[in-house]
């Protein structure tokens, strides 16, 4: 069956996606898909997953502490008060990625979320998450785009954000915990179960 679990380094059964580097294992084991809660937390992974956009998740995954540094781990109240001096940083630092577009959204991101009360963000992404979720027996079966996450982009786009479309939205759903997308027998989402 195509798409469907494969063996990881010590037998168990995980995502495909999973497998082709330690990295990887390491990140689809112990954290993708996991509750992620906080503004802080979550805007650091809308962040990511737009700068993810039209790349692979391993680019931005190696260069994730070297993203934090550069953008003062991603405490929205610290990124919001960045000025042009940062933005010309971040356009010529060779450890992130130094698209135009997504340095000026995430900066953007930030000065809209910084007029946020203390846990809007959260509460926004998370009323969200579906109250069912279809369990992916291959990866076929996984979606890039639902309702929910469409819903989602548009909610955040009324609110001023950029860069977050509905595959983001959903791409941001999954790491974050609001739909499991661990295939049925992957090893990681009887954890979960």
């Amino acid at each position: 069956m195509t798409g469907a679990a494969l063996a990881g380094p010590d037998g168990a059964l995980r995502c495909p996606w999973a497998l082709s580097t330690p990295d990887y294992v390491a990140y689809h084991d112990e954290e993708w898909g996991r509750p992620v809660h906080g503004d802080d937390a979550l805007y650091e992974r809308l962040s990511l997953e737009a700068f993810q956009s039209g790349l692979s998740w391993i680019t931005i995954l190696r260069r994730r502490e070297t993203f934090r540094a550069a953008f003062a781990g991603f405490e929205i109240a610290k990124v919001a008060t960045f000025d042009d001096t940062d933005r010309e940083r971040l356009l010529l630092d060779p450890g992130i990625i130094r698209n135009r577009a997504k340095v000026d959204a995430t900066l953007a991101n930030a000065k809209v979320l910084a007029d946020w009360s203390p846990g809007e963000l959260d509460e926004l992404i998370w009323s969200h998450a579906p109250e069912t979720h279809a369990v992916p027996r291959t990866l076929g079966d996984v979606p890039a785009v639902t309702p929910e996450s469409t819903a989602l982009s548009k909610a955040l786009k009324k609110r001023g954000l950029r860069f977050v479309g509905p595959t983001t939205a959903y791409a941001l759903m999954q790491a974050c915990g609001l739909v499991n997308d661990h295939l049925e027998t992957c090893v990681v989402r009887g954890d979960r179960a």
